[in-house]
């Protein structure tokens, strides 16, 4: 791993940050286009921009459900992705037993908020010593956090962020709690970002798989960055309607560039209000 590649990510009061990609890693053609994709709006926008992709999706709502190309595949494609683009990648890992072999693919590794109180899988994960994305708990309070990250830090993890992914109110979708980004930003002294595509699932809602409301994330995405987020989770695909995870949810890729466009810009009125 070149450190350059992640020498100012998660730093607090650092750079606003972008994570995106696919849901799962698919063929090698359909990841390095929508990492080629990234890289590009990144360097246009100036904004540094991590490729995410799931080797394996553990906690779908079905047994039947597709699950991605699994580990020994999934970080020989993730690797490619990191050597072809020269982007940072960040996947996620379920189980402690898997996180050595995770981490000699990526640059970052990330805690699913199903996991997020999942102590030895935290500690393995920060004890790679790579920069952590912990996900909020679908469950949890915002500054409950803080104990995620203290067990991050206790494990000898220096740079994390947290990742807001909205809040379970027992009907069937998840509700985002604006504050919630400042609120884990002090409990846990790290930066807070917003997973704007994962926000808008509907548990549930596709019989055997989740549903979604696609048509709000890019809604949610901007009041979060005007709630103070640092950065935003954004799940994107060139068709969508055509992944095996996520369908409902992600963003077309060709949405990516100015939804970005108008938050840098609302993110730069803010920081000037503020002056």
């Amino acid at each position: 791993m070149e450190g350059s590649r992640t020498d100012a990510l998660f730093a607090p009061g650092g750079p606003f940050v972008v994570v995106a990609g696919p849901c799962a890693l698919e063929d090698r053609e359909l990841n390095l286009r929508v990492a080629r994709h990234l890289a590009d709006v990144g360097g246009r926008l100036g904004v540094p921009v991590v490729f995410k992709a799931s080797y394996d999706k553990a906690n779908r709502t079905s047994v039947a459900s597709p699950r991605g190309p699994g580990l020994e595949e999934g970080t020989a494609l993730l690797r490619e992705v990191r050597e072809e683009t020269g982007l940072p990648v960040l996947t996620d890992v379920h189980e402690s037993a898997q996180v050595e072999a995770a981490a000699a693919a990526v640059d970052v590794l990330q805690i699913p908020a199903f996991l997020s109180r999942q102590t030895d899988l935290i500690l393995a994960a920060a004890a790679t010593g790579l920069p952590l994305n912990l996900k909020k708990g679908q469950w949890m309070a915002p500054e409950d956090m803080g104990h995620a990250a203290l067990k991050a830090r206790e494990g000898g993890a220096e740079r994390l962020a947290v990742t807001e992914r909205g809040t379970a109110f027992g009907y069937g979708r998840w509700v985002v709690d604006m504050r919630s980004f400042t609120l884990m930003r002090e409990a846990c002294g790290c930066p807070a970002l917003f997973d704007a595509t994962h926000a808008v699932q509907l548990p549930g809602a596709a019989g055997d798989a989740s549903g979604g409301e696609r048509r709000f994330a890019e809604v949610l995405a901007r009041a979060a960055v005007a709630a103070g987020a640092d950065g935003l989770y954004l799940e994107v695909h060139p068709e969508p309607a055509s992944a095996p995870s996520d369908a409902a949810t992600m963003l077309p890729l060709e949405r990516l560039e100015p939804l970005l466009e108008g938050a840098l810009a609302l993110r730069g009125a803010l920081e000037r209000v503020r002056a």
